[in-house]
């Protein structure tokens, strides 16, 4: 995609699955208060903001205005997802000044589902694919992401046994086995009435990378895609996915940085 085509695309994305974000889950909501669209859930769902429209006068007051929200439902911690092209222009600085701690950045890339669909899709010798439908299949994928990421992730286990149980059609995941072992995972996450499906959560347990089986996992999902007639993959990729990406074909939209504020603990002597 030539830069023209990457900005329209990245206006679609930001109103079809920022601006009019849906819940990710049964038990979530998704309200736009202000110049800002979060989503607040009960339990270990994801907290946070999804996209904002602000300027100078009114950034501070409404980041106050979230810290206040989440922190009176007693929510541990929640995220600003912060997109480059957001306004105001320093509303990073502003969300440090906040208090809220940056994460890494990833970068938000973009591919034509019609390309992707049309990757070799043939596992490496060893390797077969397991379509995850339950909880068995989720603690495979949990299993994978300790050793390939380093953390558990009792959220993303939370959400998944929600989205597979109250809205199957939102969700396709899959585990890759090497015999009986997981060593490589990822999902898809779908929305009606949107053009884009989001790729989250890809990635191999170290002794198994190499091998082209995140590759795999993309066409897999690319292939799905165009069954849903989908056109589009989205990917907030790290420094380790962008350019395996880059080689499948995928684009850059930009950068994202999640913002990450955590209730004070109590004070200590």
């Amino acid at each position: 995609m030539d830069l023209d085509e990457l900005l329209k695309v990245r206006a679609r994305y930001d109103a079809e699955v920022r601006e009019d974000a849906q819940p990710d889950g049964g038990d979530a909501l998704v309200e736009r208060v202000g110049g800002v669209v979060r989503q607040s859930v009960p339990g270990l769902g994801w907290n946070g903001v999804l996209w904002s429209d602000l300027d100078e006068e009114t950034a501070d007051a409404q980041i106050a205005a979230q810290v206040s929200f989440f922190a009176e439902r007693g929510c541990p911690d929640f995220e600003w997802k912060l997109y480059e092209h957001d306004r105001p222009a320093d509303l990073g600085a502003r969300l440090r000044a906040a208090g809220f701690v940056p994460e890494p950045p990833e970068t938000l890339m973009v591919g034509r589902v019609a390309e992707l669909a049309q990757l070799p899709v043939e596992p490496p010798e060893g390797i077969t694919l397991r379509v995850v439908t339950d909880e068995a299949g989720v603690d495979l994928m949990m299993r994978v992401h300790a050793g390939a990421f380093g953390t558990e992730r009792p959220r993303i286990r939370e959400a998944l046994l929600s989205r597979l149980r109250d809205e199957p059609e939102t969700i396709a995941a899959v585990v890759a086995m090497a015999g009986d072992t997981p060593v490589s995972a990822a999902r898809m996450e779908m929305r009606p009435g949107t053009a884009f499906a989001g790729l989250w959560g890809g990635g191999t347990v170290p002794q198994w990378r190499g091998r082209g089986i995140y590759r795999l996992l993309v066409a897999h999902r690319a292939r799905l895609a165009a069954e849903l007639g989908i056109p589009y993959l989205q990917v907030d990729a790290s420094d380790d996915s962008r350019p395996i990406l880059e080689r499948l074909g995928f684009g850059v939209m930009g950068v994202t940085v999640p913002y990450i504020w955590t209730r004070p603990g109590p004070d200590t002597d």
